[in-house]
């Protein structure tokens, strides 16, 4: 995955050159597009950080870019740079999924506020997915017999309850609960249900 970017897609070179001293001066990194499609020629490479789009650009407009890269998989936070004409279009796009919109002409300092906080909001989705991946990779490991234990003590079940509705002796209730807690990686049931929560939270 590359590194977090502020990506700037504008064909204004004047524009961007503007807003990447803008963002590098308080100390956030800024990648400038100058075509559409190089962008989204890019954007399925994993680019991590936040989107500056503006509305209105020659060729293909900001809600036309922000439509395609979201159909070719770019879960980037976008804001949208917009004119007053354009206010609706950007609460549209926000609707659909865009981060935030700004009104032109924008204060520096609260451009850039809006841009890290997309930052922030992109890398604790990351996070939070990379985390899910990772305990959906130990969910895997475990056999169907321990799966099914598995949701019995999640459901606050004794072992002898859980031994008697599978039709299995206690002790090999109490084997399946001691290999699914090593393959989980947890030290109890409280453990094990606040690490599955992580799955739940990513997927809502």
């Amino acid at each position: 995955m590359s590194n977090p970017l502020a990506h700037i897609v504008d064909d204004d070179p004047a524009v961007c050159d503007a807003l990447k001293w803008l963002l590098e001066s308080r100390g956030v990194k800024a990648l400038i597009w100058n075509k559409p499609r190089d962008f989204l020629d890019a954007s399925a490479s994993g680019l991590s950080g936040c989107l500056v789009l503006d509305v209105r650009m020659p060729g293909m407009s900001g809600v036309e870019l922000f439509d395609r890269s979201r159909k070719a998989g770019c879960q980037l936070p976008v804001i949208f740079l917009t004119g007053h004409g354009d206010v609706p279009m950007a609460v549209e796009a926000i609707k659909n999924g865009a981060f935030d919109f700004l009104e032109k002409p924008y204060n520096d300092n609260a451009l850039v506020d809006k841009i890290v906080t997309a930052m922030r909001h992109d890398s604790v989705a990351r996070d939070r997915q990379t985390s899910s991946n990772t305990l959906q990779t130990l969910l895997e490991q475990l056999t169907q017999r321990e799966q099914e234990v598995m949701h019995k003590i999640l459901a606050g079940k004794l072992n002898k309850i859980i031994a008697d509705e599978l039709g299995i002796a206690m002790r090999t209730v109490e084997v399946h609960r001691s290999r699914i807690f090593e393959k989980m990686q947890v030290r109890s049931a409280v453990e094990l249900s606040q690490r599955l929560r992580v799955i739940d939270d990513s997927s809502s």
